[in-house]
């Protein structure tokens, strides 16, 4: 066995069990060192090779006194240390020391890995993460055990940060074991090796093959099988993808069909291993091939062979340790002749790299070696991600000119400052894989070929010498007066040439020719961050160099990438939102798997119905041959909803459903979750019973059977029922059996899912004291996370809820009283996120938090305030790894949180507060009080009312109704129709003040009006209020004949009558107009009628149109003659037809919105009136001034989106006064309008009135 001492350079020695390096100023120093094998091999000796960037030492360490190290010339970032195993061995481990007896020592560094010492590959660690913690002095050993052993010959390590107050200095060793295979190299087109099995194989239920291959192609076939009945398989490159593809001759389809594609970038001239696994042993139908079909009964296995029918790209690289169910296949290859062109070693063509990481990087070469006396040679391959980077710039001797060029929206162009701008061929240059450039010139003509071999070259004919002068730069330049037109490359460049001679890399690397600054040579270093996809729910993810994107269009999801549902789970939650009935999707698992799906949204009644349309009604199944079958698609979950239901009848003559419970049953169903399960009972019976609702009701036609259908009469029959068993729905397929016999006839119907109620909406614990919590398994979410939660509370800071690991943690806390903050650590240090509101949210009112965390950036959303968002580290760590119970609230040393936590979900999943807080010390379960945060729903008065599960729109006192008391009650009135309302006496209203709502009886002892409603009419004159009251007191508005609005009013018998009259036209345009009226007086005891014709002194007016939202204070005439009839006192007079004549969509789009202003001349008016003293008992004060002032203002408008609300109001004396009432309201009014009667035209001349224009 050698020894170290017998190898040994003079002045070089080695030690690694003690890790001491040390070597004098030979750039290449040979060494021994120790290599071990972590458990698994006896310690070995491999002869290795030491070589370096620089060294600083000048003198030879002693190996008796411990002294050694390595330590560059200089340090900087492009210094290196490398090591020669020998020959490819198995790497295990690495450990660093700092250099002996000083202050040198490595923080952090890079390994690197490679077979031959060029195209060298960056070892990562989980998450990518590619740089390893060195040393915090100089003695500690850091030890680093590799996740996934790293398999190469040598191994080059990179500082990247050392100890600021030393320098560079670094003790190496390196752990292993021998690595042994079998390799063979395939560099012709009709290269192979064909491998047969024996003819009568051993059948097994699971069937392995692996091998290992590297290339510098990104296409061709590495392994072609086929078997009998014409099954072929193939595994091919293309594009740097690996694809698994299979065909079956007679097929219809002649192309081979993919059956999965994995990996990216596989040309790279890498090893890559491939593992293809069979589970079933179906060989006769390529139907029953399960994920990676290998074995295809008696196959001859054809390896980068281009036979008859396979692809014609030819597999150029090399392939190693080929095994079948543990057989080598090269190895048996070998001792056969069934090999052509192949060599069983791996020969590799050097080609050295370089890459471009931005944003500061540029190569610089000497112009002259690219110029000749005829023009300009330039050519190189790139390969990026980015569409817009400088390739190529350089100087043109005449003007001054320059030359740029660069991608652009992934084109390549040229462009010469002053002279010329070309585009030339190449389009998706920035899809990662090689293409070539080369750029030629020659008198009066300019060529630019962009991967030649596809055909793309342009041509420019050029008016000038085009030469370089001064430097070439490649992918960027230093810095200048002239600005560049994008910017600088980032990517990888290889293969340049100037003047058609190869470039050698190396010679800029080691800086004995040309410059460069920030980059990596012999390398590429791209990436592809699309591979595997971090974009879910099918977003579709693009890249850049250091990023990707995920576009989440059309996936109903949002986000970085695509986690988080933009849909709410329940119609329950749509109603929380302010939303009416109609069709919506919902997202019934959130971030989960499970697509949204559209449903319609009955929100009208107190259950908030889900109505999934997924129905078949009435399907005719005669002439069915044999068993008749039916499939419905949905993919729901149904755990959070308090009820479903669905409808399943069948419609029989001659055909029978269930047959007995004790017999087989002719039909049964499918449903439940997943595929469904079976199910053999019928609509409106128990699970499992085999029967049908008559069954269970006893009342079938024949008491013998248990459903209608089994009687198997001629006559029709039915069988029908509600599915209300969630477990069993939805019904996913049918199953009919008994239709094939004569005279059979038969139709079913699967009726929609009809689903209510939301138990995750509303689960909800209290935390009575800051100690409290709850705990939970602990939270999975290593790549994405999404919690979401509602909360209310009066404290001003506590945790919400954390989860810890050993280093990782998320926490999600209220800060301050307007602050809540997101944090966590995945590796790369606390990350905080927070959102700010401008309001307090310790009012004891719902708030609802929504975080999220990806690979990519965190997020936080507060309400509806802008989300907060804070990115990850392009190459830092993303997975989260937490270890111990998820807490609401919190068991650490943070303050907790005392209050109310609602609706938790983590990545979708509702945890049941309610369930684990009847259980623990200090919660409770539920929390009531949703009116504070849910009660401005509540429109047009509606009141809110708590309930134990949210909330509740009380409209009994709202003109309104609806879900939220919004939807106007209009109504069309015609020539014949007429209402009225009657108010009982008082003593009535108090004998049956609980009888019914107050909407329809209400408090006759008024104290003043509040009078308001909408119409819209194209009559003038037109009456739309009249108020009357047993004292000859009277109100009444009207549209007179010059169109404008007036208010005519009378508080004392004994007084004139008032007039305010508008000095607004255009009223009876058909469009919609809402007017409001406020009154305060004295107590009056009134009696009102609703009344369209025929029933007062102004019979004569009437009004032909629409009145919308009729309200006197608290009462609604129009809505209780509409909606309650028969037990309201209203009377109803002709066609009275609801309709909506006041709702936006019937007002007219087009037509302008006119605001009138009417408080000046208002003022002046009432003035007048405040002087003469017309109210009943008490004069104006300036509080009914403003009062009056205020609502007239504002009594016309027309909306501009058509607004409509309809309503109208006629108010009558009771039935004893009414006719002496008549003869004291008649009135020949002003000259402007004149009210005709004529029983009573004498009285009404009599009566004076004042005139006030507004």
């Amino acid at each position: 066995m050698l020894t170290p001492a017998s190898k040994a350079k003079a002045g070089c020695s080695v030690k690694f069990n003690s890790i001491i390096v040390s070597f004098t100023r030979f750039v290449n120093i040979y060494l021994y060192i120790w290599v071990y094998c972590v458990s698994v091999c006896s310690p070995l000796l491999c002869n290795v090779n030491l070589d370096c960037s620089s060294f600083f030492s000048t003198y030879s360490f002693s190996v008796s006194a411990g002294a050694g190290g390595w330590s560059p010339l200089t340090s900087d970032r492009y210094q290196w240390l490398q090591v020669d195993l020998g020959e490819r061995t198995k790497i295990t481990a690495v450990a660093t020391q700092g250099r002996y007896g000083s202050s040198d020592w490595l923080t952090s560094y890079l390994l690197m890995f490679s077979d031959t010492g060029h195209n060298w590959k960056q070892y990562r660690q989980e998450d990518s993460i590619g740089s390893f913690p060195g040393n915090s002095n100089a003695d500690s050993v850091v030890q680093y055990k590799l996740q996934q052993p790293a398999i190469a010959r040598f191994l080059r390590l990179l500082p990247l940060d050392w100890n600021p107050s030393g320098r560079i200095g670094l003790r190496l060793e390196t752990y292993g074991c021998p690595y042994t295979s079998d390799v063979a190299s395939f560099h012709h087109s009709c290269g192979g090796l064909v491998y047969k099995l024996s003819p009568s194989p051993r059948k097994t239920s699971r069937d392995v093959f692996s091998l290992k291959f590297k290339t510098p192609k990104n296409a061709g076939t590495l392994l072609h099988a086929e078997g009998h009945r014409g099954l072929s398989l193939s595994l091919e490159l293309d594009r740097g993808k690996l694809l698994l593809l299979h065909s079956l001759s007679g097929s219809s389809s002649s192309e081979p069909q993919r059956l999965t594609s994995l990996g990216s970038l596989l040309d790279d001239q890498h090893w890559h291993h491939v593992v293809l696994e069979r589970l079933l042993n179906y060989c006769s139908n390529i139907r029953n091939v399960v994920f990676l079909l290998l074995r295809v009964c008696d196959p001859d296995i054809v390896i980068t062979s281009t036979k008859s029918g396979m692809s014609a790209r030819s597999f150029h690289g090399c392939l190693e340790n080929v095994l079948y169910n543990g057989l080598n296949l090269i190895e048996r290859t070998k001792q056969s002749d069934q090999q052509g062109n192949v060599t069983f070693s791996c020969a590799e063509s050097l080609s050295v790299a370089v890459t471009f990481p931005g944003p500061q990087n540029f190569l610089q070469l000497p112009g002259a070696m690219a110029s000749h006396s005829r023009g300009v040679d330039v050519g190189m391959q790139f390969r990026t991600w980015n569409d817009a980077g400088l390739l190529l710039t350089f100087g043109l001797p005449q003007q001054g000119g320059v030359v740029w060029m660069y991608l652009s929206e992934a084109k390549n162009r040229i462009f010469g400052r002053v002279l010329m701008s070309f585009w030339f061929p190449g389009s998706a240059l920035n899809d990662g894989q090689w293409h070539s450039v080369e750029l030629r010139s020659r008198p009066g003509r300019l060529t630019v070929a962009v991967d030649r071999e596809e055909g793309g070259a342009a041509h420019a004919s050029l008016s000038f010498p085009f030469t370089t002068e001064g430097h070439l730069f490649f992918g960027g330049k230093r810095k200048t007066s002239v600005s560049f037109p994008v910017s600088v490359f980032q990517g990888c460049m290889r293969l340049l040439t100037l003047d058609n001679t190869d470039l050698d890399l190396i010679l800029v690397q080691q800086k004995q020719l040309g410059n460069y600054s920030n980059l990596q040579f012999d390398m590429c270093g791209i990436m592809d961050r699309c591979s595997p996809s971090h974009c879910e729910h099918g977003g579709r993810c693009s890249q850049s160099w250091t990023s990707f994107h995920c576009n989440c269009s059309g996936t109903g999801h949002s986000g970085a990438t695509c986690h988080s549902s933009v849909y709410e789970q329940s119609c329950e939650a749509y109603k929380h939102n302010g939303n009416t009935s109609g069709h919506f999707y919902i997202d019934v698992d959130g971030s989960g798997p499970i697509r949204p799906q559209l449903v319609y949204c009955n929100m009208t009644g107190d259950t908030h119905t889900l109505l999934f349309q997924v129905q078949i009604v009435n399907i005719s199944i005669t002439g069915c041959n044999g068993w008749c079958s039916s499939s419905f698609r949905m993919v729901v979950t149904f755990a959070f909803l308090h009820h479903c239901e669905q409808e399943l009848s069948y419609h029989c003559r001659k055909s029978r459903l269930l047959n007995t419970p004790e017999g087989s049953p002719f039909s049964w169903w499918l449903g439940g979750p997943g595929s469904g399960g079976l199910q053999t009972y019928w609509g409106g019976a128990h699970p499992g019973s085999q029967q049908c609702a008559c069954g269970l009701q006893g009342d079938c036609v024949d008491p013998q059977h248990y459903c209608n259908c089994d009687a198997d009469r001629l006559e029709w029959a039915e069988d029908s029922g509600l599915l209300i068993h969630k477990d069993g729905l939805p019904v996913r397929s049918l199953m009919l059996g008994d239709v094939r016999r004569p005279g059979s006839e038969a139709a079913y119907r699967v009726g929609p899912l009809r689903c209510h109620g939301d138990k995750n909406l509303w689960n909800a614990a209290f935390f009575d004291k800051e100690t409290s919590y709850l705990h939970f398994p602990t939270f999975h979410g290593e790549l994405s996370a999404d919690i979401s939660f509602l909360f209310k509370t009066t404290a001003s800071s506590g945790v919400f809820l954390e989860n810890l690991g050993i280093k990782d943690f998320i926490r999600i806390e209220l800060s301050s009283s307007t602050k809540v903050l997101f944090s966590f650590d995945v590796g790369n240090g606390p990350l905080e996120v927070s959102v700010e509101s401008s309001v307090s949210l310790n009012d004891n009112r719902w708030h609802r938090v929504r975080a999220e965390r990806n690979v990519k950036e965190a997020s936080l959303r507060l309400d509806e305030l802008p989300a907060a968002t804070q990115e990850a580290p392009a190459d830092g760590h993303f997975h989260l790894q937490l270890n111990s119970q998820l807490f609401i609230g919190t068991a650490s040393r943070q303050k907790g949180f005392r209050g109310c936590i609602r609706s938790l979900q983590l990545n979708g999943v509702t945890l049941d507060l309610e369930e684990r807080a009847r259980i623990t010390p200090g919660v409770r379960p539920g929390c009531p009080g949703h009116c504070s945060s849910y009660g401005s729903l509540c429109q047009n008065q509606g009141r809110c009312v708590e309930r134990a599960n949210g909330f509740h729109c009380d409209c009994s006192l709202s003109a309104y109704t609806g879900v939220f008391c919004h939807t106007e009650v209009s109504a069309t009135f015609k020539s014949s129709t007429s209402v009225s309302y009657t108010f009982k006496e008082p003593y009535e209203i108090i004998r049956n003040s609980s009888a019914l709502p107050s909407s329809i009886y209400s408090d006759v002892t008024l104290r003043g009006e509040n009078v308001s409603l909408s119409f819209r009419t194209n009559q003038s004159p037109a009456l739309l209020l009249y108020i009357s009251s047993y004292h000859r007191e009277y109100l009444a508005l009207l549209i007179n004949k010059h169109d404008k609005l007036e208010v005519r009013y009378k508080l004392d018998g004994s007084r004139e009558a008032e007039v305010l009259r508008s000095r607004v036209r255009g009223l009876s345009n058909g469009q919609l107009h809402t007017v409001t009226i406020r009154r305060l007086t004295d107590s009056v005891s009134v009696h009102f009628m609703i009344v369209q014709q025929h029933a007062s002194v102004l019979a004569a007016l009437g009004f032909t149109g629409c009145l919308s939202v009729v309200r006197f204070n608290s009462i609604s005439p129009l809505k209780a003659a509409l909606l309650h009839p028969d037990s309201s006192p209203v009377a109803i007079t002709g066609p009275l037809v609801r309709s909506n004549c006041g709702s936006p969509a019937s007002a007219n789009p087009y037509a302008a919105e006119n605001t009138h202003h009417l408080s000046e001349s208002v003022g002046v008016a009432l003035q007048e009136i405040k002087k003469n003293n017309y109210l009943l008992s008490e004069p104006f004060t300036s509080r009914h001034v403003l009062c009056l002032a205020g609502v007239i203002a504002v009594v016309i408008f027309v909306l501009l989106s058509g607004l409509a609300i309809t309503a109208r109001f006629l108010y009558r004396r009771k039935e004893t006064y009414r006719n002496q009432e008549v003869k004291g309201v008649k009135q020949d009014d002003s000259q402007d309008f004149t009210f005709n009667n004529q029983t009573d035209s004498q009285h009404v001349s009599r009566e004076s009135q004042k005139e006030y224009f507004i």
